[in-house]
């Protein structure tokens, strides 16, 4: 729960060599941008792409797990690992989630347990661009004063929105959802307005489940050190 930057890669082309370079492309603009830190590209085959047979402490964890994708079978969802990973993770600055980058190839189908049919099986196509990603990056507890307030959240938040500008530029981003709605609007004040609203929404959401259960919620809201008067401001129509 958070202001969350929601975004989609993706290419048609058949040649590794050239997802390879886009992606070496856009991983130069990342090292250009504020980032508090860039990894390397890395590249993936067979079941070091699968996050359920990777070790726990496996230094991409997170990364494999958001490459993971899924097909639908009625209401039955099946988790569809990639036969292939070029990415990179970046980290926009303390507080803020990593966000990671890059394009996976998809088996054509898969063979699944058919949910309607106990004991038999069935193949399910796995559609879509030849080449594709899907993640998100929750920048919203960068605005802890802790972390550095508003300035910090801002260098987050825009740092990842100018990489995926640049993903378009290179022709590969499929879509954008931006929950503080700076994508579509651009003005940083606008954005430090949002981000303050949905800190106070939050606080207020958690002061009411704490209030139900007799207990401070576990939740990073709670860290703030101004999380009395966010949390008062955002209980304010319940006078």
């Amino acid at each position: 729960m958070g202001l969350t930057i929601h975004y989609r890669l993706q290419s048609d082309e058949a040649d590794a060599d050239a997802t390879r370079s886009v992606l070496s492309r856009l991983r130069s603009r990342a090292l250009d941008l504020p980032f508090a830190g860039v990894g390397d590209l890395i590249e993936l085959r067979g079941d070091d792409c699968d996050f359920e047979k990777a070790d726990r402490r496996a230094p991409h964890r997170w990364l494999l797990i958001q490459a993971a994708t899924h097909v639908e079978c009625g209401n039955w969802h099946f988790n569809v690992a990639p036969k292939h990973i070029i990415a990179f993770t970046t980290c926009p600055g303390d507080g803020c989630e990593d966000a990671n980058f890059g394009l996976c190839r998809y088996p054509a189908s898969i063979m699944v347990d058919d949910p309607q049919r106990p004991g038999a099986r069935r193949r399910l196509a796995c559609p879509g661009p030849k080449w594709r990603w899907s993640s998100f990056c929750k920048t919203q507890y960068a605005s802890d004063p802790h972390c550095g307030g508003v300035q910090n959240f801002l260098r987050c938040h825009l740092s990842v929105v100018a990489l995926l500008d640049q993903a378009a530029t290179l022709g590969i981003l499929g879509d954008v959802h931006d929950e503080g709605n700076y994508w579509e609007h651009r003005d940083a004040q606008r954005l430090t307005t949002e981000v303050g609203q949905w800190n106070e929404q939050i606080a207020g959401f958690v002061g009411r489940i704490k209030d139900a259960f007799g207990d401070p919620a576990i939740a990073p809201i709670t860290q703030f050190p101004d999380f009395e008067h966010l949390e008062a401001r955002g209980r304010k129509d319940e006078r």
